[in-house]
């Protein structure tokens, strides 16, 4: 049966995957999403995975993908994997820095068999220094880059961020790394090698929280929800839940206090500059709890949208896909797995209009397309049973 490819964005292009985990596929889920023939090219040993591949978190990062299973210690197993590298584009893996070089298949081994191959690595701390050869896991670095620093209430201690988020962001600044090396090859005709880790990913999402150090020496703190300097900007407790509102600026700032009843708070001395509705943030917080209290979250956001006040609520996850908006916005894609039924995923949330993504296949099964992609490859059958038999597929 032909592969339906889910957009001609990226069918162009072939895609060997050699990630696990969680930042590789975030980075290869986003190339295959736009069409991309991406290769999964699996261990043959089922154990080497650790986590079960019926779950949730395995289904979303590898749809759109075909499988093939390789052992890449053998001889047979590096010569297939060489021929596919022929054929290919990109080549992502996110082992530690050692074990590339170690399978030969680092970015200047590929390069003398592929002059055009763009070699994605991701890491947790990059490809050299001190702690290249530290195993990296989301919540480390979440550490390491400051981010936990900067997150929860003042004297609760440092905490992690809700999702994975240097996971999640070094997948995707890897998978714009491997757009603009495409985009280079354009021109020099030549592939390179595309560096990024989970650390320098804590770094991007700080932003400036991280610049206001590198400017002025300003080390952030922990400020819960409130924003770090622009007040009133927080998370305010209602009558049957919780709204974010941010009326930063001195005119809305004026418009949210008229609209909650509260133009005392205007003729406050303190309250009347951006800096010391800042500095004086506790006792302002105080004075619209004590008003945001005695009405719905729903009533506010009614009544505050009206007035151009930006606010939302704040929903638990049950209630994110019941919103008209995520639901207009199809957040969710729907896809028949061959065992466990139809499922809901997360969908892509790029969205191109001449060429958009689609989520046409769902995560393959470990080596459901090996006799395929040999076959491409010109293997016949009798080869693949020889491979079959001696372990290497």
């Amino acid at each position: 049966m032909p592969k339906i490819v889910a957009s001609k964005a990226l069918s162009r292009f072939r895609v060997l995957d050699l990630t696990r985990v969680r930042a590789g596929p975030v980075c290869v889920r986003h190339l295959a999403d736009f069409g991309a023939d991406v290769v999964k090219i699996e261990n043959p040993d089922p154990e080497e995975y650790a986590g079960p591949r019926d779950a949730a978190d395995f289904q979303n990062l590898h749809r759109n993908k075909r499988s093939i299973t390789l052992n890449l210690k053998t001889p047979e197993g590096k010569t297939i994997f060489e021929q596919l590298a022929k054929t290919a584009d990109v080549v992502v893996e996110n082992y530690r820095p050692d074990v590339k070089f170690r399978l030969g298949i680092d970015y200047e081994s590929l390069k003398k068999i592929n002059p055009k191959i763009i070699l994605v690595s991701i890491s947790g701390y990059g490809e050299d220094g001190p702690y290249k050869n530290r195993p990296g896991f989301d919540q480390i670095t979440q550490g390491l880059s400051g981010l936990m620093s900067v997150t929860g209430a003042p004297g609760d201690g440092p905490m992690r961020v809700g999702g994975a988020v240097t996971d999640v962001t070094a997948g995707l600044l890897a998978a714009m790394g491997v757009m603009t090396a495409l985009l280079e090859r354009d021109e020099s005709g030549e592939g390179q090698w595309v560096q990024a880790n989970l650390l320098q990913a804590g770094l991007t999402l700080l932003d400036f929280q991280a610049a206001r150090y590198t400017m002025s020496g300003e080390v952030a703190k922990q400020v819960g929800n409130d924003h770090p300097t622009f007040m009133p900007t927080s998370a305010y407790k209602t009558e049957d839940g919780y709204i974010n509102i941010a009326a930063t600026g001195l005119g809305v700032w004026e418009k949210f206090a008229s609209a909650i009843e509260r133009d005392d708070l205007l003729i406050d001395e303190q309250f009347k500059s951006a800096k010391g509705r800042s500095t004086g943030r506790a006792r302002l917080n105080a004075e619209l709890s004590k008003t945001l209290i005695n009405k719905t979250s729903a009533k506010w956001v009614e009544l505050l949208l009206e007035k151009g006040i930006p606010c939302g609520p704040i929903y638990a996850m049950d209630q994110v896909f019941s919103d008209p908006q995520v639901q207009h916005l199809e957040a969710i894609g729907r896809v028949t797995h061959p065992i466990l039924g139809e499922l809901s995923l997360l969908n892509q949330s790029i969205k191109l209009t001449r060429t958009p993504s689609q989520i046409v296949a769902s995560s393959p099964l470990r080596g459901q397309h090996t006799a395929e992609i040999l076959t491409e490859l010109g293997y016949d059958s009798a080869m693949i049973d020889s491979l079959t038999k001696n372990a290497i597929i």
